[in-house]
């Protein structure tokens, strides 16, 4: 059975909501960061550089909540995903770690980044109830789990994007989001 490693409060709960939503068994493995399991020789042998997520999946270990939403979507896609399709989650995923993230969540970027960070996404959830259309994707749980963290974590004022608002209600609906990042895991 697949094993998901994190800690309280970090972005293993990303994983976990995912999962959720793929509905694939798998167990939780809850490392005390205070206490430093996550820089045990145990750990360590699974993610050298000793950060949470990882997973082991069989023999396959891997780690970077990216790079797991993208083989999770590879290996239990309903159908087999083409090039295009493969590089537009992969786009999303990193623009939600390396581009959205950063710009919201790091003070320096905020003012600047934000108006263009999500001028574009209240446009599009204008037009659509997720990221690549009708239907939700992994791009949806790299993207909405950033977002959905903003109220948690920054009490910044999103009243200017009334769809980015309403995107984030309605992932925060969803029991699979209930079950991970809504509750407080």
């Amino acid at each position: 059975m697949l094993k998901l490693y994190g800690g309280a409060r970090s972005r293993a709960s990303i994983v976990h909501w995912y999962l959720e939503e793929l509905e694939v068994p798998y167990e939780f493995v809850k490392l005390d960061m205070q206490a430093g399991e996550h820089l045990k020789p145990e750990y360590l042998a699974i993610n050298p550089v000793g950060k949470v997520p990882a997973i082991v999946d069989g023999d396959f270990q891997l780690w970077e909540s990216g790079a797991i939403l993208l083989y999770l979507a590879d290996k239990y896609s309903k159908t087999t995903l083409s090039p295009q399709e493969r590089a537009l989650f992969s786009q999303w995923v990193l623009f939600a770690n390396a581009t959205l993230g950063p710009g919201i969540f790091i003070e320096a970027n905020r003012e600047r980044e934000m108006p263009r960070l999500l001028t574009p996404l209240n446009e599009i959830f204008s037009k659509q109830p997720f990221l690549l259309g009708n239907e939700f994707t992994v791009a949806d749980v790299a993207v909405g789990s950033i977002l959905n963290y903003i109220p948690v974590m920054l009490k910044l004022d999103l009243s200017s994007y009334p769809a980015v608002l309403s995107y984030m209600k309605q992932l925060s609906e969803r029991p699979a989001f209930q079950k991970s990042i809504g509750g407080g895991s």
